[in-house]
Formats: C-alpha cells, structure tokens, sequence
C-alpha cells in the first residue's frame, strides 16, 4: 500500500461518489465542517456530477454536453476533492482505500464519517454480443457518443445504395421500456427527423427507429392510460413499438429477439446502433465494505439514513440514493423502499446533510426521510411529452412545458440552470445542432497523417530510359 498523499489531518467526512447525493452533500457541509474544525473529501474518478435525466437531449443535440454535468471544483472549493475510485471500506477500522484515477498504487484514508453514496450503475444480461455492440445511456460519454453516431449513421447512409448496409446504417434500437428508454428514443427521432429533412437525399421513411421492452407495457411510472397513449404517440411518429420481446443475441450487430414468456423467436435484423436502458443497479463497490446490503445489492439504510444492521444503526456511517435501500415511508415505494431516480436522491441528500450537522454538532434535529412522490414528467422532442403530476395527468405541449420546468429548476447551480436556459432558448431560435464530430474516437489521426511523410517515387523507374513504344508515343505526341 502507497503512502498516503499530501491530504488534510484534520477530522475527516468521507463522501464516497460525487452523483446527486456526493454533490449535495458535500455542498450542504463543506463550511460548516471547516468552519467546526473538520474536512469534507469527495473521491470519484469524475471531476463533475452528471444530471442524467438530461442525457436524452444530450444524445439529441438539443443540449451542450458540458451544460448536463456540474464541476465538482467549481462548486465544492471548500471540499478536499480526490479523483479517484473507493475500492474497499473498513469502517471498523474507520478507513477507506482509494484507486487514483490516474493510475499508482492505492492508498489508505482515515475518516471520522463516511457517507456512501456511490449510486448506481447500468444493470445488463449475459447476452451474447451485448457487451461489444451495445452502449448504455448513463454517462455524458455515451451520450456524446451517441449523438454523433446517428448524425454520422444518417450522413453516411444517404451516399449508400439501397440495400442491407444502408439499412443497418438507419436503424436504431433501443431495449429497455421505461423512462430512460422512452425518453432516449423519442429524442434521438426527433433529431433524425431534423438531420433527415437537412439531407436531400433521405427522408423518415429510410430512418427504422425500435424500441424493444420485456414487459407487456412501457413506463410503469405513469398511469396505465398514459402509458398506452404513449405507445399510440410512438407509432405515430413510425417508431417500432415490441412489447413482451426479449433481446436474446447481438453477435456482430445482428439481433435476434424473442418473444416473452415462451421464448419463441420474434424477428431478426441488423443495427449499427443498439442502446440499452434496462435498468439499473446499486454500484458494486458495497460489497467490498463491512456494511450489510439487501438481497439487490444496497446498503440497508433507516429512514434517518444512516446505514443499519440487525443489530441497530452503524454509528458515523450514512447513506442515500440509488447505492441504498431507503425505507418509503410514505408507502408507494415499490417494495417498501424508495425507487432510484433524480427526486429522491436530490432530496435524501438535503436530509442527509442535515442530519450529519444534527449528530455530530448539534445544528438542528434528526429527522426521518419522507417524501411523497409529486409524479414524473419525460419529454419525446420538442413540444411533446407526458406527465403525471400529483395524479394530474397531462400530454403533448403542456407536459413538454411541465418537464422543462421540472428539470431546469432541479438541475443544480444557479450557473448550470441559467445555462441549460440559454442552450434551450437557442435551440427554439436556431433549432437543434445537428453536426457530429467525427474524430473525438481518434483525435490524433489528421495529425499523424500530416506528420506522415508521402512514399518516395521508385528513382530507379524515372531513370531507365524509354522503350520503344514509349518513343513512338512520345513522337506521336509531339506531332
């Protein structure tokens, strides 16, 4: 084990990930921690928080990619920041170790507190050729990726003959049926539809977009009639709607699906874009510690969120968001827990902080998580969308506003908002940016062809004298 690097010896609350729950966290303590003594560290391999709920306008081009994300250094200057990865937790022993992202051996961290909030990462199936073809939708690299995938698929597919290839080019998959895949698809249509009508030699009907959900029904968030509007709205736009379809093989890019319960075999075609929303998962990182988890892989936490055994809460040791099982006490959690998404974790964060200050400095009172689910809103492009606002339901215009609304006022910073502001009323005035960039893959590779010296003429041909029939020609030109 590396010695420990210049750090703070000062009393220590260890955040562990800098998500939703890390960035609130450290932001709610880091002054009155110092202002008591004691530092706030935050450890993710990531210099910045992603607001996932904006990827699907990432991936659409609707969004600057940079406006989706919030600096930690920016944000959390009072904060001892270490960009790296918690790679085991002592806490007996009150010690983490940490992985710098950089690379070099790892090194030991003693803390006073820690709060996992390590969140949560993309759930997949052993699915032949998945790993190697598929792209999940859960990073701002993903969503980059995506957005110039498509605009390059469609740019490059409209100088193809028809045929096999140029149909793999334009088709564009994406499994998995609820917000995140529904939100996906209907905003990546939405640019091609855009990048399409650009491009004369193209029109929506060469674009196949399909959406492939293992239940019998998509968005269990909404309401049963929402959720077959939405599916109406789908097809309507031309957007392959499987219900009850499994993604059993993606060897080479060639799907094969399959019907559910039964297994049979559904329909088979090629794609050069297969994006995958099925889910998600506590991060693994859990199981590393000497906290208990559930059966599903997350820390079992009470409804003060501090991390809990058989045995009664773990002192010093706190938890929120998707990395944790956070009693509902409101009854509407699935399971009696608190389902993994953006307005829970935002406001276990707040909580958490809080209840930090409360324990170990006696700012407030302790208090219990409670939290009523005010509904979900999701927009498909512009001007349409769903929502299900305290059991109000609402389509088209309305919800595409509601959504707007929701989400510019919970993405953190005043900056970031204003920001996300600005990138939305320039796109209303000059629509969305539809060009890709096509080598952040290889961004060296204009360079090195420049750097690369042409092939040198063979000397020896330009020396031999002519042949006869080069003289003849040679005087045939002449004359």
């Amino acid at each position: 084990m590396a010695s420990i690097p210049h750090l703070s010896d000062r009393p220590r609350i260890l955040v562990v990930g800098g998500g939703y729950v890390g960035l609130y966290v450290a932001h709610r303590l880091q002054k009155q921690v110092k202002d008591h003594g004691g530092i706030v560290t935050l450890v993710d391999p990531l210099p910045y928080m992603t607001y996932q709920p904006f990827l699907p306008e990432v991936a659409a081009g609707s969004i600057e990619p940079r406006h989706a994300i919030v600096s930690h250094r920016k944000h959390l200057k009072k904060t001892e920041l270490i960009s790296g990865k918690v790679t085991s937790i002592d806490h007996a022993g009150r010690t983490a170790t940490i992985e710098p992202a950089g690379g070099g051996e790892s090194f030991e961290l003693a803390y006073t507190d820690v709060v996992v909030s390590a969140g949560s990462i993309t759930r997949t199936f052993p699915i032949d050729g998945l790993k190697d073809e598929g792209i999940g939708l859960k990073t701002i690299e993903e969503a980059v990726a995506l957005r110039d995938q498509m605009f390059e698929r469609i740019e490059t597919a409209s100088v193809l003959p028809e045929g096999p290839e140029r149909d793999r080019a334009l088709t564009f998959v994406v499994v998995g049926g609820g917000f995140a895949g529904i939100e996906t698809i209907t905003e990546m249509e939405d640019a091609a539809r855009d990048a399409v009508k650009a491009n004369a030699r193209l029109t929506r009907s060469d674009l196949r977009f399909v959406l492939v959900e293992a239940m019998g029904r998509i968005m269990p968030e909404v309401t049963a009639e929402q959720a077959e509007w939405v599916v109406s709205h789908l097809r309507s736009r031309q957007i392959e709607v499987l219900l009850n379809t499994s993604l059993s093989s993606a060897v080479d890019g060639t799907l094969k699906l399959i019907n559910m319960p039964d297994k049979t075999p559904a329909d088979e075609f090629a794609t050069d874009t297969l994006i995958w929303t099925a889910g998600v998962q506590a991060n693994p990182v859990v199981r590393s510690t000497d906290f208990p988890i559930d059966e599903r892989g997350r820390v079992r936490a009470t409804p003060e969120l501090r991390i809990t055994g058989d045995d009664g809460p773990i002192d010093h040791a706190w938890t929120a968001g998707d990395v944790a099982a956070v009693p509902d006490l409101t009854g509407g959690g699935v399971g009696g827990f608190c389902v993994p998404n953006a307005q829970h974790a935002v406001r276990q964060a707040k909580l958490l902080a809080a209840n930090i200050l409360a324990t170990n400095y006696g700012v407030g009172e302790v208090k219990e998580y409670r939290h009523t689910n005010l509904g979900a809103v999701a927009g498909f492009g512009q001007f349409k969308g769903v929502a299900n606002i305290m059991g109000f339901g609402m389509k088209g215009l309305p919800a595409w506003l509601a959504h707007r609304g929701y989400h510019g006022f919970a993405m953190p910073m005043y900056e970031r908002k204003a920001r996300v502001i600005i990138n939305w009323s320039m796109s209303f005035l000059f629509g969305r940016d539809l060009a890709p960039l096509s080598d952040l893959k290889e961004p060296r590779r204009q360079f090195r062809e420049a750097a690369t010296p042409p092939p040198k003429k063979d000397t020896a041909l330009q020396s031999q004298p002519p042949t006869p029939a080069g003289k003849a020609a040679g005087a045939k030109a002449s004359a």
